[in-house]
């Protein structure tokens, strides 16, 4: 909602905020730093399972939910759980999204490993899954062996962002920049992109119209809602979700301009502001670029979060703002015709669409919150 009006905010002085009230005057609190201390923390551990896991919470996942449990008791091994605390029933009825969140996590934790010279060696889903629902039986069983080539990517896992700005509608992305993004995979998804000014916009409306419906859908929408972190107080103590935090976010908040309440309100300036802020990044997509897999299985949805790994990181090399576009890939039944349509034009016939994202460029964006790893470590 980065288009909430900024008159509220009189000024700027050393990072934090001065709003005038009544007369008065209050300082903002600074950003929430302590929500983003794993980024400064990875790889910062004694240990080398500890080292790489460090790395693999800082994945992409969808909407911050950082679903992943550990278990270490075994000797050079972790197991992988998915905290079924973290689901997204509503948006993501199946957790087909959850489970690519997990892939992200396993190929970080691949490149983050090799950097001890340590191979990653994953068995998926040693006690069988479920392509429904996910439960509590472990979704990967993590060997650390001996014998690992270092990754040229490890450099970039701190420098890998989200970006939810707007992009630059002044600089477009090559054909050429989209080749290096789609030949970047290697889990065994099939990679597509456009840069066509035609296709763009094609893809620029069907983003839109999906996220129009998602937030005019009241139980999709509320799932979000609930889960915005508002202002710094909130993020540091709940350091997953969607977080607003800086100058403008805790002055509105501050004044009962933005609240949960308001952001479900429709009549209100926040839900208005929140409503052309989202949609106004979706039309400054300079391209546009996408994931494929032949089925829908469970180790598809890894295969796809491990080759969204690899892409975003080639993007991130290259320079490249990537955000996704979920919302028309979601399984709810509100959203059935505009799946069928993201099918028509990105997918072959039987083929499913595990991710879209927009491409372009803009400036850097922070680090998100994290919680710390030895939240993340199951004990007994």
């Amino acid at each position: 909602m980065s288009n909430l009006s900024r008159r509220n905010v009189l000024g700027l002085l050393g990072g934090g905020a001065v709003i005038a009230l009544g007369g008065g005057a209050w300082q903002i609190a600074r950003p929430a730093h302590a929500a983003t201390a794993p980024w400064d923390k990875a790889g910062q551990y004694a240990e080398a399972r500890m080292r790489a896991l460090s790395w693999a919470i800082l994945a992409p996942n969808p909407h911050n939910r950082q679903p992943w449990l550990l278990d270490l008791a075994e000797p050079d091994t972790a197991v992988l759980y998915v905290d079924t605390e973290k689901l997204l029933p509503h948006t993501d009825p199946f957790s087909r999204q959850i489970v690519i969140g997990l892939g992200c996590f396993l190929e970080t934790l691949r490149i983050a490993a090799a950097e001890d010279g340590l191979e990653a060696q994953v068995t998926l889903f040693p006690e069988g899954s479920d392509v429904d629902a996910l439960d509590r039986r472990p979704v990967a069983r993590i060997a650390f062996l001996a014998g690992a080539e270092r990754d040229p990517d490890f450099a970039l896992l701190s420098l890998r962002r989200t970006q939810k700005e707007p992009y630059d509608l002044t600089r477009p992305v090559s054909q050429a920049q989209m080749d290096g993004l789609t030949s970047s995979v290697r889990h065994g998804t099939r990679a597509d992109g456009t840069v066509n000014t035609g296709e763009v916009q094609a893809l620029r409306d069907l983003s839109e119209a999906a996220m129009r419906l998602e937030i005019e859908t009241p139980h999709t929408y509320k799932e979000s809602v609930d889960l915005f972190r508002i202002g710094r107080r909130e993020v540091v103590e709940n350091p997953d979700g969607i977080d607003f935090t800086g100058p403008m976010f805790e002055a509105l908040h501050l004044t009962g301009q933005f609240t949960r309440e308001l952001a479900l309100d429709q009549s209100s300036m926040a839900f208005q502001s929140g409503m052309d802020a989202v949609l106004d990044n979706m039309r400054t997509a300079m391209g546009h670029v996408w994931l494929t897999t032949p089925a829908n299985t469970r180790a598809d949805q890894i295969a796809a979060g491990r080759d969204w790994m690899r892409l975003h990181l080639a993007a991130t090399r290259a320079g490249i703002a990537i955000q996704p576009l979920s919302q028309a890939l979601q399984e709810y039944p509100e959203m059935a015709s505009l799946y069928a349509e993201a099918h028509d034009r990105l997918a072959k016939p039987g083929e499913t669409v595990q991710m879209w994202a927009r491409a372009g460029f803009c400036a850097e964006v922070p680090a998100s919150p994290r919680w710390p790893l030895e939240a993340k470590i199951r004990n007994g």
